[in-house]
């Protein structure tokens, strides 16, 4: 695995930064931040004062009118969400306000990602009109490209606001409002998830309207917001940054009875809630609602204030996150025997199923891609009959350039060098493979990106103390944009090495060390699959993240093997 290793801080930027620890000092310039008053704003976000004000967001005046009129006037109003771990956090933001308000006739609607598939459609705004006969509708996390149905609802007397954050294309829907960060030019920060800009929202009507609302009592809907900025990847900058740091301290103390018993069932601590828990706990089985069925559930279990429905919704959604795990593992299995009957193993995997669902082949494609080291395309069928896949980058090789090196046969793809999803024209589904591979030959080398891990700092083992483990906190929450620290250990020991977990498929390394994390582990990788078997007693190098682990109430300081270098 190819690494790069940071820079030691410049003696300028030593002075700059003289009031931190040499920890912290590395850490922040590894971020690019060079001077006191960035470090102040990166160290300490601040609720009051680092928030954009939201009406300058594009078409944000005008859409706080119309909603107030709204309610003001009783009117019926469906919120139209994603069904994603974006979208349902967002529309939780919303129904909490609307609910506090003591405002009741709206509708709570959430499309079906296998039959619906995503965004705000024809199809849906006329069932809508049959079933709820709205006078406005307020997407969430969608609908910014969607200018065919909100046509359609204006034909029908509906008036749509659009709130999201995905790119707009050359016309904008002809919406009452389109609020979106990425529109106009007034807006300071372009990289909001959907949840935030409907929090945003809020704020805006909270300003305008005249609630019996306390003062920051909205700041209790940032589990939602927090929780949603951080699964979905969005950039932890600027505004984010504020929302994900005070997002986990709501988390930490949210009341809602359905995330209490989630982390309650996985023996996670909600006091010591950390973005890992989102990103490996909570996010997954949010998902595995649309994923395997209605999204609803995910969507109650978020809302509900009632123990025992709380309690319902935790057990569906943990059957549906394991009937995930068992469909993954059985469409894995097809995909292997598939590829035992081949002579020579294609630069590029490419397979699917009819029978597959779109939402489960990423999960797939992802574990192909990484045992055999080279791209994987996995497609299944969706609930109208068309055929979408998902693709994960494997051996340095872009899926972006080989998806556009083929452009012809798809009707849409996107994504970036190590991910992305399609939809295959029909015509072309049976030839994808053969189409794909001669794209790969085209290509050659150009579909190569070397992406080297950027190491933080080296390390020994006796360097974990204290002082390196309270600088990095104060650098996270971590995820896009702000990567979790990597360390390089050079030439260390392992007193032992051992495999773990009911199928054995965990390592762990134990070293004798007077620093603070005596243990190293690696989940589903057994020590055969690093670039070198580690054993005991033999010196080797790592690549590793440093965390706490707060596991049964265990607190640990463990490290997080990324590599064991050759």
């Amino acid at each position: 695995m190819p690494y790069t290793l940071c820079n030691l801080v410049p003696d300028n930027v030593k002075q700059e930064l003289a009031q931190y620890d040499t920890w912290l000092q590395q850490l922040l310039y590894n971020r690019g931040i060079v001077d006191k008053v960035a470090a102040e704003l990166f160290l300490q976000p601040s609720y009051e004062e680092h928030l954009h004000n939201p009406f300058l967001l594009n078409d944000m005046t005008v859409a706080v009118e119309r909603i107030l009129k709204a309610l003001k006037q009783n009117e019926r109003i469906v919120i139209y969400s994603d069904y994603d771990c974006d979208g349902i956090p967002g529309a939780v933001v919303l129904h909490d306000f609307f609910t506090t308000v003591g405002f009741a006739n709206f509708y709570n609607h959430i499309p079906h990602r296998h039959y619906d598939g995503f965004g705000l459609s024809v199809k849906a705004v006329n069932k809508l009109k049959e079933t709820q006969a709205p006078a406005l509708i307020i997407t969430i996390d969608c609908g910014t490209t969607d200018n065919e149905a909100v046509d359609r609802a204006n034909d029908l007397g509906i008036n749509v606001i659009i709130t999201d954050h995905h790119e707009p294309k050359a016309t904008l829907p002809n919406a009452l409002a389109v609020v979106n960060p990425k529109i106009g030019t007034t807006y300071p920060f372009s990289g909001l998830c959907g949840a935030a800009v409907v929090f945003k929202l809020v704020q805006a009507l909270i300003a305008r309207g005249d609630f019996a609302i306390t003062v920051g009592q909205e700041k209790w809907w940032l589990d939602m917001v927090g929780l949603a900025t951080i699964a979905d990847l969005v950039p932890l900058r600027d505004e984010n940054r504020v929302f994900a740091h005070y997002g986990l301290t709501v988390l930490r103390k949210s009341r809602r009875p359905g995330l209490q018993q989630l982390l309650q069932k996985q023996k996670a601590s909600q006091q010591h809630l950390t973005e890992d828990d989102i990103g490996f706990t909570i996010g997954p089985r949010i998902n595995a609602a649309s994923r395997m069925d209605d999204p609803e559930g995910a969507f109650i279990l978020l809302a509900t204030k009632d123990e025992a429905e709380a309690a319902a919704r935790v057990r569906q959604l943990e059957q549906l996150n394991q009937e995930r795990k068992i469909a993954v593992a059985q469409m894995t299995k097809e995909l292997h025997q598939r590829l035992a009957l081949l002579e020579n193993i294609p630069p590029v995997l490419v397979m699917g199923n009819p029978d597959w669902r779109p939402s489960l082949v990423g999960l797939a494609a992802n574990k192909l891609a990484e045992e055999y080291n080279r791209p994987a395309f996995l497609w299944g069928r969706d609930g109208n009959g068309v055929y979408k896949g998902s693709c994960r980058a494997g051996g340095g090789m872009s899926v972006v350039k080989i998806m556009t090196e083929a452009a012809a046969i798809f009707s849409e793809f996107g994504g970036h060098h190590a991910s992305g999803g399609f939809s295959v024209l029909s015509e072309h589904i049976h030839n994808l493979n053969e189409i794909l591979q001669d794209a790969m030959f085209r290509l050659g080398e150009m579909a190569s990106v070397v992406e080297p891990v950027v190491v933080d700092q080296e390390l020994a083992l006796d360097d974990i103390k204290p002082t390196l483990l309270a600088a990095q906190k104060r650098c996270g929450p971590f995820g896009c944009d702000n990567p979790k620290p990597v360390y390089l250990l050079k030439m260390v020991t392992p007193q032992s090495v051992t495999v773990f977990g009911k199928s054995q498929e965990h390592t762990k390394l134990v070293f004798a060390t007077t620093g603070m994390a005596k243990e190293a582990i690696a989940f589903f990788r057994t020590p055969e699959q690093f670039a070198k078997i580690p054993r005991p007693q033999e010196p080797l190098s790592m690549l590793v993240h440093l965390e706490e682990s707060f596991f049964m109430n265990r607190q640990q300081t463990r490290l997080r093997i990324i590599e064991i270098l050759k």
